[in-house]
C-alpha cells in the first residue's frame, strides 16, 4: 500500500506541475505582442531541419566541444601507441611523444588536412597548451617527490662526479656547435649567448622520470648498477633544472645584471621554501604519518603551496615548473605521505593531462621543415653530438670512479635518456623564441632516438658481457657421452 501511496503521490504532483506550466505558458503568450515589432512566421518542417542541423553545426565547433574532442582523441591515440611500444620493449612515454607527433602536421596533417584543422584549429591551441602546462606542473611535482635526497647523501661522492660529467660535457658540445648553428638556424633576434646556453642544457638533459621506469621494469632497482643510475639522474635531474632556471632568467632578463637580480631571487625563494615551508609541511607530514588517507584541508593545503610556488617562480621569471619542482622537493619525507599524495596526483597527471603536452608538442614539430640532406645532415650532427656528450661524459665518469666497464656503458646508455624532460626545455626554448621551428623539429627527433636506443644498447652491453660457462673438463665430457 505504502509503493501505490507513492506512486499515486508522485503522478499527481507530476500532473499537476505540467498543467501549470501549460496554463502559465499559454497565458504568457499575449504578452509577446509588446517585444517583437514584426509578426512571428510559422516555420515548415524543412526549416526546422535545418534550424537543427545548423545547431548541431555550431554545437561541433563550440570551443568547450572542440576542447573535448582533442582530449578523447588524444587519450586514445597516446594509450594505443603506448601500449603498442611497451610491446617491443620501449618505454610507454615514447609511444605518447610518438603519437604526439602522429597527430600533428608531420604526419595526420599531411595525410588529412582537413581533419588536422577540424580537429585542431589554431584559435584551441591556446587552451590545449593551458591544459598540458596544469599536466606539465602536477608532473613536476610528482618528480619532485620521487626525488630521495638521503639516497643522493649516502650516493653522493660517485653520484655528484658521473650527474656532473653528463652535464658539463654534453653542455660544452652542444655550446660548441651551437657556434656553427647560429648564423643558419638560430632566430633573428636571439643573441648567441642565449642560443649557446641553450642548446647547451637542451643536450644535458636526463629524463629522471622514464630512467627510473626502465631500471624498473628490468628489475635493476635493488642492483647496485640501478641505484647507482638512479642517484646520477636524481643528482643531474636536481643540477640541470637549478641550470636551466639561470639560463631562462637570463633570456626573460636580456642582460646579465638583470638575471643577477632573477638568479637571485630565485636563491631567496628556495631558501625560504627549505628553512620555513619545508618545516611547516614536516609538522603536517608527522600528523599524517600513520594514516592511510589525508584530510580535504590537507590536500587543499599542498595543492596551495604546489600552486603558489608554481606562482612565484613563473613571476621571479624562472618558469612555473621550477616552483612545482621545488615544491615536491620539500614536501614532507615520510614514506606513506608521498604515496598518498603520488597516487593523487600521478594518475591524473599520466593519464589526462600529459598526453595533452605530448600532442601539443607533436603540434610543432614540423618534420617536413627538415626537407633536403642538409637538414637531416644538420639533424644527425645533433644527434652524434648528444649521444658522445651524454654517453661518452656518463660512461668516462663513472670508469674513472671505479665502475667496470659493463657498469661504466650502461650508466652511460641510461643517463643518455632523455624523453619528457628534454621536451620540456624544448618547449620552454620555442615559447622564449630561442629554438626555431625547425631546430625544434631536430631536437625532438633526438630526444626520441636517444631515448629509443637506452633498451637496444643495454640489451647489447648484457650480451657483449654476458657470464660465459664454465669450460668443462675433457675428461668430464667424455665420461658424460651417451653409448650409441
Amino acid at each position: 500500500m505504502a509503493k501505490n501511496r507513492n506512486l499515486i503521490f508522485y503522478i499527481l504532483v507530476t500532473g499537476v506541475s505540467l498543467v501549470l506550466m501549460y496554463w502559465i505558458v499559454q497565458a504568457g503568450k499575449p504578452l509577446e505582442a509588446g517585444k517583437f515589432n514584426t509578426t512571428v512566421t510559422s516555420v515548415d518542417d524543412n526549416d526546422m531541419v535545418g534550424m537543427f542541423m545548423e545547431t548541431i553545426s555550431h554545437n561541433l565547433s563550440h570551443p568547450l566541444a572542440i576542447l573535448l574532442l582533442q582530449i578523447i582523441t588524444i587519450i586514445i591515440t597516446a594509450r594505443t601507441f603506448g601500449f603498442l611500444f611497451s610491446k617491443i620493449g620501449q618505454p610507454t612515454v615514447i609511444g605518447e611523444v610518438v603519437a604526439g607527433i602522429f597527430l600533428g602536421p608531420s604526419l595526420m596533417g599531411m595525410w588529412f588536412p582537413e581533419y588536422t584543422t577540424f580537429l585542431f584549429p589554431k584559435t584551441s591551441l591556446p587552451n590545449l597548451q593551458f591544459f598540458s602546462q596544469i599536466g606539465l606542473i602536477l608532473f613536476m611535482f610528482v618528480v619532485g617527490m620521487e626525488l630521495d635526497l638521503k639516497v643522493l647523501k649516502t650516493k653522493a661522492k660517485e653520484a655528484v662526479v658521473i650527474s656532473h660529467a653528463s652535464i658539463i660535457v654534453p653542455y660544452t658540445l652542444g655550446m660548441g656547435l651551437a657556434y656553427f648553428l647560429y648564423m643558419e638556424f638560430a632566430p633573428a633576434n636571439i643573441n648567441f649567448l642565449s642560443f649557446s646556453l641553450f642548446m647547451g642544457i637542451a643536450m644535458s638533459i636526463t629524463a629522471f622520470p622514464v630512467l627510473a621506469r626502465i631500471i624498473q621494469e628490468r628489475g635493476m632497482t635493488k642492483t647496485k648498477l640501478g641505484t647507482i643510475a638512479i642517484t646520477c639522474a636524481a643528482a643531474d635531474d636536481v643540477t640541470a633544472w637549478c641550470i636551466l632556471a639561470a639560463v631562462i632568467a637570463l633570456v626573460k632578463a636580456g642582460s646579465s645584471l638583470s638575471a643577477l637580480f632573477t638568479i637571485g631571487l630565485a636563491l631567496g625563494y628556495v631558501i625560504v621554501m627549505i628553512k620555513l615551508v619545508k618545516p611547516f609541511l614536516n609538522k603536517l607530514g608527522k600528523k599524517h604519518a600513520d594514516k592511510d588517507t589525508l584530510s580535504l584541508n590537507t590536500v587543499t593545503t599542498i595543492f596551495g603551496v604546489l600552486l603558489i610556488s608554481a606562482y612565484t617562480t613563473e613571476v621571479i621569471g624562472i618558469h612555473a615548473l621550477f616552483g612545482a619542482f621545488l615544491a615536491g622537493v620539500v614536501m614532507p619525507s615520510e614514506f606513506s605521505f608521498r604515496k598518498i599524495l603520488i597516487e593523487k596526483v600521478e594518475h591524473v597527471a599520466l593519464g589526462l593531462l600529459l598526453p595533452l603536452f605530448f600532442a601539443f608538442s607533436g603540434l610543432r614539430t614540423q618534420i617536413g621543415l627538415l626537407n633536403d640532406w642538409h637538414s637531416w645532415g644538420i639533424c644527425m650532427l645533433i644527434i652524434l653530438t648528444a649521444v658522445a656528450g651524454k654517453f661518452g661524459g656518463s660512461m668516462l665518469a663513472a670508469k674513472f670512479v671505479g665502475q667496470s666497464w659493463k657498469d661504466s656503458l650502461s650508466i652511460g646508455a641510461l643517463m643518455n635518456t632523455r624523453g619528457l624532460m628534454e621536451l620540456i626545455v624544448l618547449n620552454i626554448g620555442y615559447d622564449l623564441g630561442v629554438l626555431t621551428p625547425t631546430v625544434f623539429a631536430m631536437m625532438v627527433l633526438m630526444a626520441l632516438i636517444t631515448t629509443l636506443m637506452t633498451g637496444p644498447s643495454l640489451n647489447l652491453i648484457n650480451y657483449i658481457y654476458r657470464t660465459k660457462p664454465a669450460e668443462i673438463p675433457l675428461q668430464t665430457k667424455e665420461m658424460r657421452k651417451e653409448p650409441y
